[in-house]
């Protein structure tokens, strides 16, 4: 076990690690901590505590010093020159008529290196771009490419939900997020529903895909057969929250004389999860299918551009 300090750049970025040493520091403090980058400012977001050495990177950086008044002077004035610098690159980026875009600027606290953040379709050629900006600021310079989640959390917005962006207010890190979360919580899968401001699929699907999964557990999917106190159903909706599922019971069976349809009651019955025996679908098995319906992003039953859409979405 090894003491550690938790210690985060921007206000929902990832939380880092760093070595205390002799300096004793509490949440909210700010302090110059040693990174690859050089000399950076941060905000203790963790105090010290105690961490598994496999949970470190190494090597530990160091904390410098708890941050002077002079200290967070020069960060202001730091934050303070990214409009300009951001002027000053889009007007080179505008000269050398390079197809990307440029998302944000960051100054290292000693000014050691200034950090360019940019999407673009596909690779770019910047070697040009660089020498320029490297003669105008006068220090190292780095382009760093990025993907659309993280420009939306680097520039913040308006979720459907009407707040905050919740990986530019407070989630650090991204988190896998598939299609199959959509469908166990029973979302629509219209794509402009599910997806963000980003264009990839929303965050927040994964905030509630464990109840959702646990809920799931047992319970049929619409059109599967089912074993009632009253005889033979046909489920026709689920409701995975209040575990109730609705159906049709089968009144008469599929022969020659109804034109081997069988017919259903025109009435709607509900039933408890543990009041069912699954069936399955007609001449099939209760329970998992396997295969391909178990795969993690299952898009059957989607025409082919709504699965094309999806499948957009989808991408890291």
């Amino acid at each position: 076990m090894t003491s550690v300090v938790g210690i985060k750049f921007k206000d929902a970025g990832k939380m880092y690690y760093f070595a205390p040493g002799d300096i004793r520091v509490d949440t909210g403090d700010n302090v110059i901590v040693e990174t690859a980058r050089g000399l950076e400012f941060g905000t203790v977001c963790q105090p010290e505590t105690k961490v598994d050495d496999r949970e470190l990177v190494a090597p530990l950086k160091n904390i410098i010093r708890k941050a002077t008044e002079d200290d967070y002077k020069k960060h202001q004035a730091n934050l303070a020159k990214k409009e300009e610098a951001l002027r000053i690159c889009q007007e080179k980026i505008d000269a050398h008529e390079l197809e990307m875009k440029l998302i944000d600027v960051e100054y290292t606290f000693d000014n050691s290196k200034v950090v360019f953040y940019f999407t673009a379709d596909g690779r770019v050629d910047f070697r040009e771009l660089v020498k320029d900006l490297a003669s105008v600021f006068r220090m190292r310079i780095e382009l760093r490419q990025i993907g659309v989640r993280d420009e939306a959390k680097m520039l913040g917005g308006v979720g459907n939900c009407g707040r905050g962006l919740c990986c530019n207010t407070w989630l650090r890190d991204f988190e896998p997020v598939s299609i199959k979360m959509a469908k166990v919580q029973n979302l629509s899968l219209n794509p402009t529903k599910i997806s963000g401001i980003c264009g990839r699929l929303m965050c927040c699907l994964k905030y509630e895909n464990e109840i959702y999964t646990e809920l799931k557990k047992g319970m049929p999917n619409v059109g599967e057969r089912i074993r009632t106190p009253d005889g033979i159903g046909l489920v026709t909706d689920v409701n995975i929250l209040e575990n109730l599922i609705k159906t049709r019971l089968v009144v008469e069976e599929a022969s020659d004389a109804n034109d081997g349809e069988e017919k259903l009651s025109t009435d709607f019955f509900t039933y408890g999860k543990e009041e069912i025996k699954r069936l399955g679908k007609r001449g099939g098995k209760g329970g998992n299918t396997g295969g391909k319906k178990n795969r993690e992003d299952d898009l059957s039953g989607l025409d082919e551009e709504q699965r094309r859409e999806i499948q957009k979405l989808m991408k890291d």
